[in-house]
C-alpha cells in the first residue's frame, strides 16, 4: 500500500507546521525541549491557543464540533506540534472519555460535556486502577449504590494522573456484586469538587507529584451521569482503552527525542571524538531509529485501514511505542554519563541553578529516565498487551 502523503495531506502539514511555529509559546517550548517540568498553566495555555483556533478537538467528528480530521491528519498534527516543543495534549478528556460519551453517552451528556472538553473548560482524570485492581482491573471494589436520583460512591482509586488539577473524573464503579465481576461494573462521570472526595499525592521516584490517590466517602453522583447502561461499564472501558493505547505510541514525540539524542551524541566526546562516531553507540542509536521508522509505518497502516474503534493492533502500537520511549531515555543517560546523575541542590551546598555539573541539558535527564519506567505499565502493562495479541490475533 502507498504510505506517502497526498497533496491535500501535505498542504495540511504545511498549515499545521506554520501555525505551530508561530503559536506555541516560547517559554513552554523551551521547557518541553529541555525536559523541564510543566505546570498546569503550561498545558492550559497551549490548549487554549488550540481551542481558539478550533483545533483542540480537530480529530473529533464534525457532528460533535470537531474538524473531522482523518486519522492521517491527526497523526500529522501530533508530529508537527511535537517537533517544535508543544506539550502533549492532556488526553483524558479529549481522547479518552470524549469518544465514550460520543458512542454511548446520553444526548444530555453529549450536549453538556463535549463542548466543555472541546473549549478547554474542564480538566478530566481517569478513575480506573485501585490498590487491589491494576492489571486485573475487573476486580475493582469501589461501590456505587443507587439512592433515588443519585448514586452514592464509596471506595478508592490510585495512580490517578494529575487528579490534583481535575474538575471531573470518569470512574469505573461496582454497581452489582452478585454477577460475574465484569458484568457488575458501571461507568460514572463524577465532579471532583463533590463533597466526600479527597485527593492525596503519591510522590514518585523523580520527586514529582504526577499521580495521586483519590478517596470517595459517601459521594453523591446524579444518576444522569451514568454513561450508557448500568452494568455495561466494562464494555465502555475496553472501548476507551483502545483509544488510550493507540495514543501512547507517541511517534511524534519520539521522533523529536531521537533528534535530540543525535544532537547530544554529536556534541559529547569519547576518547577525543564525537560520541556519534563511536561504532557501538552509533549502532544502538541506529537500532532505535529503525524501530521508530517501523513503528511509524505500522501506525500509518493502522490509520489507513481504520473504520472502527481500535482493536488488538492498539496493543502492538502500545508495546513498541513505549519500548522505544524507554530506549531513548536510556541512551540519553548513557550519552551524558555522570553528568546525568540525579542531584539535590541542598545536598551540594548551592542553589538549584548552580548545582548541576556539566551541560545544563543533562540535569533533567535522570528524572525523565525514572519517570519513563512507567510507560510500559500504564494503559495496561505490556505483558497484558502481549496476552491480548496472543488471544485476539494468534488465537492462542
Amino acid at each position: 500500500m502507498d504510505l506517502s502523503y497526498t497533496d491535500q495531506e501535505l498542504a495540511f502539514r504545511d498549515a499545521v507546521r506554520e501555525f505551530a511555529r508561530a503559536k506555541v509559546p516560547a517559554d513552554i517550548a523551551r521547557k518541553v525541549l529541555e525536559h523541564r517540568r510543566l505546570e498546569k498553566d503550561d498545558y492550559v495555555r497551549w490548549q487554549d491557543v488550540l481551542a481558539e483556533r478550533g483545533w483542540l478537538a480537530g480529530h473529533w467528528p464534525k457532528a460533535f464540533g470537531g474538524c473531522g480530521w482523518t486519522p492521517v491528519e491527526s497523526h500529522i498534527f501530533d508530529e508537527e506540534t511535537a517537533a517544535v516543543g508543544a506539550p502533549r495534549l492532556v488526553p483524558f478528556g479529549l481522547n479518552m472519555v470524549a469518544p465514550v460519551i460520543m458512542a454511548f453517552g446520553s444526548p444530555w451528556q453529549q450536549a453538556h460535556y463535549l463542548p466543555r472538553i472541546r473549549e478547554n473548560k474542564d480538566w478530566w482524570c481517569q478513575g480506573y486502577s485501585e490498590p487491589g485492581a491494576g492489571s486485573d482491573l475487573a476486580s475493582l471494589k469501589t461501590r456505587a449504590v443507587r439512592d433515588g436520583d443519585d448514586y452514592v460512591v464509596n471506595g478508592q482509586k490510585t495512580w490517578t494522573t494529575l487528579a490534583q488539577h481535575a474538575d471531573m473524573i470518569f470512574c469505573l464503579v461496582r454497581t452489582d456484586a452478585t454477577v460475574k465481576k465484569q458484568e457488575g461494573i458501571s461507568f460514572l462521570l463524577i465532579d471532583m469538587h463533590s463533597p466526600g472526595i479527597t485527593v492525596r499525592p503519591i510522590v514518585t521516584l523523580d520527586e514529582e507529584r504526577e499521580v495521586n490517590e483519590v478517596f470517595f466517602e459517601n459521594v453523591r453522583v446524579p444518576a444522569a451521569n451514568l454513561v450508557g447502561e448500568e452494568g455495561k461499564g466494562w464494555t465502555y472501558a475496553k472501548y476507551l482503552l483502545g483509544h488510550e493505547r493507540t495514543g501512547i505510541a507517541g511517534v511524534g514525540a519520539s521522533k523529536r527525542e531521537l533528534a535530540t539524542l543525535k544532537a547530544i551524541a554529536r556534541s559529547e566526546r569519547k576518547n577525543g571524538r564525537p560520541l556519534a562516531d563511536d561504532p557501538g553507540f552509533a549502532a544502538r542509536v541506529a537500532a532505535v531509529d529503525i524501530e521508530l521508522m517501523a513503528l511509524e509505518a505500522t501506525v500509518m497502516r493502522v490509520l489507513a485501514s481504520r473504520g472502527k474503534a481500535p482493536g488488538p493492533e492498539a496493543s502492538i502500537l502500545k508495546i513498541k511505542g513505549t519500548e522505544i520511549q524507554q530506549a531513548l531515555t536510556e541512551l540519553m543517560m548513557d550519552a551524558l554519563g555522570p553528568y546525568a546523575l540525579p542531584f539535590r541542590p541542598e545536598a551540594m551546598g548551592g542553589e538549584a541553578e548552580d548545582a548541576p555539573v556539566g551541560p545544563e541539558y543533562a540535569a533533567p535527564l535522570a528524572a525523565r529516565y525514572f519517570n519513563y519506567r512507567k510507560v510500559t505499565i500504564y494503559g495496561g502493562s505490556n505483558e497484558i498487551q502481549r496476552n491480548i495479541i496472543a488471544q485476539m490475533v494468534l488465537g492462542l
